[in-house]
């Protein structure tokens, strides 16, 4: 049986600063649960809490302790953007999930970026490049910009701020195909005949999507706009990332979980992913052990429909790993009847905010991202 300690007990045995605990909690590395006499407060695994103090204990290169810090590990730059603590996800201090109950997309993309002020008039946009895939069109708009812009260093936070809201409106007409004013949610609603009521579910999904911290998109484009390139390029280079099957392509994965449920049975499906495979698409999540508050939040405004409902059920008496955001976002575009390409569109379209805020908070520090890579191969003839 787990024993679990209070945060003063957890922090003498650790020796670290209560932000670094609430950081090896929000990594997956150290279980909490909330104090059933407190609430308020949390208690901390003491396994896990001796299992870090002998790691830390020892000795380590700097090499290592960096190598660690790439996958899921230490932060490895100082951000005031998003943060997840006790299993919750916060932009600049504010629940992610309750956003989603009351904002627009468009101001949690301002507060993202960190301006109190009323909203930018973005400037006048180009129509969209042609095509018949939002995807492709996506991409065009960016790839244009990123080629032409200028480079973003040296620019006001005023001008920068124009230029985001800007660009976040260019997303959006890519999706829809066309210049359009108005809500983005319920810009892509219509271009997708889903109603208030489906426009209001893209509302929330945006909302939850918009940032995520350092992941692997977010960081590509940070590390585009330290080298001062413009905030298009930024975009472009988050991008390009998310198109990977173990980010923003996800989804794809799930929904083609959700086809074999419905062919085999959910709990063959299910079976037969844990036979071959040590993760199941749409399952679980390294930052959230006790279930993804995104997935949870979105979930509760529509009932997945029967194969979603059927696999959720399957992998809890299975192996009890809750659904994450990319099976909400698969079941959400199931249930009203999106594209399929929806899910990374309404992904791509949502961390372009983040990915926005990211690249202003990069330029502001002056700093260009450097990386050592640490040698393993021939030794060099010298």
């Amino acid at each position: 049986m787990t024993r679990w300690i209070a945060s003063d007990e957890a922090l003498q045995r650790l020796g670290v600063r209560p932000q670094t605990l609430y950081a090896y909690v929000s990594r997956g590395r150290l279980r909490a649960q909330p104090d059933p006499r407190d609430p308020r407060r949390s208690l901390y695994s003491a396994s896990d809490v001796d299992g870090l103090a002998s790691r830390r204990s020892r000795s380590r290169k700097a090499s290592v302790v960096a190598a660690e810090a790439i996958a899921w590990g230490e932060p490895v730059l100082e951000s005031a953007i998003t943060t997840v603590v006790d299993g919750r996800l916060f932009y600049r201090g504010n629940d992610a999930a309750f956003l989603a109950e009351t904002q627009t997309f468009e101001g949690v993309a301002r507060l993202l970026r960190g301006l109190d002020a009323p909203p930018l008039q973005s400037r006048l946009r180009p129509p969209p490049p042609s095509g018949e895939q939002p995807r492709a069109r996506l991409f065009a708009s960016f790839s244009a910009r990123a080629a032409c812009d200028p480079p973003a260093s040296g620019r006001s936070e005023y001008d920068l701020a124009v230029e985001a809201a800007t660009l976040l409106d260019i997303a959006a007409d890519a999706v829809c195909g066309q210049v359009e004013s108005g809500p983005i949610h319920e810009r892509l609603g219509r271009a997708w005949s889903c109603g208030a009521r489906g426009a209001d579910l893209i509302r929330r999904a945006l909302v939850l999507l918009a940032d995520h911290e350092l992941n692997a998109s977010t960081f590509a484009a940070r590390v585009s706009a330290s080298t001062g390139a413009s905030l298009a390029a930024s975009v472009l280079a988050g991008l390009s990332v998310l198109t990977g099957p173990l980010h923003g392509g996800a989804s794809e994965a799930v929904g083609r979980l959700a086809a074999e449920a419905e062919t085999l049975g959910a709990r063959e499906a299910v079976a037969a992913r844990l036979a071959f495979w040590t993760s199941t698409p749409g399952f679980g999540h390294p930052l959230y052990p006790e279930g993804d508050p995104r997935a949870r939040a979105l979930m509760k405004a529509f009932a997945p429909p029967q194969p979603y409902a059927e696999l959720r059920e399957a992998m809890a008496d299975a192996d009890g790993a809750p659904g994450n955001v990319d099976f909400a976002i698969s079941a959400m575009a199931r249930s009203l009847a999106l594209p399929a390409d929806a899910p990374f569109i309404l992904f791509a379209v949502a961390r372009t905010a983040g990915w926005l805020a990211h690249a202003m908070e990069q330029l502001a520090t002056g700093a260009l991202i450097r990386p050592r890579a640490r040698y393993v191969g021939p030794p060099p003839e010298i």
